[in-house]
């Protein structure tokens, strides 16, 4: 088949590395980047390391409102869907560049498959919400990372297109964990950011914990009074906030560096006493690596690794995340809801067997 794919983000980019390494050795990709982390650090680094395939089109749309974002991608999508024609669309997550690729192909006619289906949070306060479940309705196929995904997509009559095929972020996780590093670590001015022998690694993007002041504060203030240092990857839109707070409260136990790499995520993973995020990857990625997460939300995203202490939900409050970091953690080495690391080959299985 000729499968268009569509990326924007940056936990896209580390699914399309895995998949796409499988999928052209039977099928032809062209592959769409929206453009919706624009940023080097957030983009240009991934493709770089990852080995993924240089993009057919970049679109270089970002910025804006959630409104104006998807518009202006449904639109340019639509034009590359009609110049490319493909037998079906393959989008990943819940981005404004998932959605808006859906939405393109269905009103098209052109089959979509969706990579990552059935997560579900409860609330449409939730953008990210809106783009799946708008996603899985028009989703020929839908691929599920876990059994509770596919139980979801059941109860909202979908079933019949779903498929659980293993988390294809753990591909990926996989493929560079065991992989040497040598960290490439920045701090804004450039320079590099010796990684200490002991510390913790936090990301915090989402605009209810970094967005103002006074969460990001509580956040760092906890991290600061911890027995190592933090190393703290800030997202572009929240760096002089960031800087900001960390200076006029001196907090030198906090390391501000900016986006890392895939592989030197992995390894800060790997080799950080806990984690403390707002992500749905790295909490994902901190519990293939066994080490502790806090995750800051107020919903569950990935309920499967709320268990043993292994991954706990936090309000962006000091006292609540220092609680939750002194808790024990019990590890099963035996569970694992997430698949065997084969998820790329599984999903060409399901496309070789099922007519779109």
């Amino acid at each position: 088949m000729k499968i268009m794919t569509v990326v924007g983000a940056r936990p896209q980019f580390i699914k399309a590395a895995a998949l796409s390494r499988v999928l052209r050795r039977e099928h032809t990709e062209i592959l769409v980047h929206t453009g919706q982390h624009y940023d080097a650090n957030m983009s240009d680094i991934f493709f770089e390391e990852m080995e993924i395939p240089r993009p057919d089109y970049h679109l270089g749309i970002s910025g804006g409102s959630h409104g104006e974002m998807t518009g202006r991608m449904l639109m340019e999508l639509e034009k590359v869907a009609q110049r490319e024609n493909p037998d079906a669309l393959l989008v990943y997550g819940d981005t404004n560049s998932t959605m808006a690729a859906a939405l393109a192909a269905v009103k098209l006619h052109i089959p979509v498959i969706h990579v990552e289906a059935g997560n579900r949070l409860g609330t449409l306060d939730n953008p990210e919400e809106v783009n799946r479940i708008v996603t899985d309705h028009v989703s020929r196929l839908l691929f599920c990372a876990t059994e509770d995904a596919r139980q979801k997509l059941v109860r909202e009559g979908l079933g019949d297109r779903a498929h659980v095929v293993g988390n294809i972020m753990y591909d990926s996780f996989l493929h560079f964990a065991d992989k040497p590093w040598e960290p490439r670590i920045l701090d804004h001015e450039g320079r590099p950011v010796p990684v200490p022998a002991e510390f913790y690694y936090m990301t915090c993007h989402r605009q209810e914990n970094a967005g103002s002041d006074e969460p990001l504060t509580e956040i760092l203030h906890a991290m600061n009074s911890l027995d190592a240092p933090t190393i703290y990857a800030v997202h572009p839109r929240n760096r002089e906030r960031a800087l900001r707070i960390r200076e006029r409260d001196g907090l030198d136990n906090i390391l501000l560096t900016q986006p890392v790499g895939y592989s030197d995520s992995v390894h800060l993973t790997q080799h950080a006493k806990k984690i403390v995020t707002d992500s749905g990857g790295l909490q994902c990625e901190a519990f293939y690596a066994g080490v502790q997460c806090v995750f800051i939300l107020d919903y569950v995203v990935w309920p499967e690794t709320m268990v043993g202490n292994r991954n706990q939900l936090a309000k962006p409050d000091r006292a609540d995340i220092l609680r939750k970091l002194s808790a024990e953690q019990t590890v099963d080495p035996a569970y694992r809801p997430f698949g065997d690391g084969h998820t790329a080959e599984k999903i060409c299985d399901v496309l070789r067997e099922v007519k779109l």
